[in-house]
């Protein structure tokens, strides 16, 4: 990982965390914040857009939907503190890739393998859904995101087909070529974002590896109450995309 790499993350996080482009989901997220669940009173909630977590040089991106009112609007780190995190890192857990299965904080001392968590919406919405608008408004912060990752990034699993829909024209705008019409989103769905150029190396510009690019479920209760995506699914997908990634993990 270069001090290039990983300061121009640090900054873009910080950044994210000061947003406040979409005025219904300030008003939200900050309204939750100051009245809170009454299981966590005590806590001092970070009310904030939520920033990516995990290595500079991730060879692996998880992009799921956007944060949780009462997990990652409270702890301050994707997909901490809810249900759908517990399913999510005890997967990740499961395969190899993360060092620990629990994330309650973002002090918790969890660490990463080669695999960064982000969303396309990074600011809590009410039940749970994004307008358009404010999906579209917020896809800047993951065009950079990709661009910063660009070097080391070789996979990326999408949760849910929302996160399918925001995350495809991200790609584009970030250099790698997605087809028309575009691909439609379903659990297992694999699909090769070939390798694009960066236009700003050079009149010829700077070759981009291509994104193995996987389709999956999202970890929401519904989904996994149900039974729509259990936890060997979701292990055989981090595993296969960690495969392609060239990510060691345990199959």
């Amino acid at each position: 990982m270069t001090p290039s790499a990983s300061s121009g993350l640090t900054d873009l996080d910080q950044r994210i965390a000061g947003c406040r482009a979409c005025p219904r989901l300030v008003a939200w997220r900050e309204e939750v914040a100051r009245t809170k669940r009454a299981a966590f009173a005590d806590w001092t909630y970070w009310g904030r857009p939520v920033p990516g977590f995990g290595p500079a040089d991730a060879r692996l991106l998880i992009v799921g939907l956007a944060p949780a009112a009462h997990g990652g609007n409270r702890t301050g780190r994707m997909f901490t503190g809810d249900r759908s995190g517990d399913v999510l890192y005890q997967a990740l857990y499961d395969v190899g890739l993360a060092s620990q299965p629990t994330a309650v904080s973002a002090d918790d001392g969890l660490e990463l393998y080669g695999v960064r968590v982000t969303a396309p919406v990074h600011c809590a919405p009410p039940a749970n859904k994004p307008t358009p608008q404010e999906r579209d408004t917020c896809r800047a912060w993951l065009v950079q995101e990709l661009t910063l990752l660009r070097p080391t990034l070789r996979a990326v699993v999408v949760l849910g087909a929302f996160g399918w829909q925001a995350a495809l024209p991200a790609f584009a705008e970030a250099g790698w070529p997605v087809p028309r019409p575009r691909p439609a989103f379903g659990h297992g769905a694999r699909l090769t974002l070939e390798s694009g150029t960066d236009g700003t190396d050079g009149a010829e510009g700077a070759v981009r590896e291509p994104l193995q690019l996987f389709g999956c479920f999202h970890v929401s209760q519904r989904n996994t109450f149900t039974g729509r995506l259990t936890p060997e699914m979701l292990r055989d997908v981090l595993s296969t995309a960690a495969e392609a990634a060239g990510l060691p993990h345990r199959g």
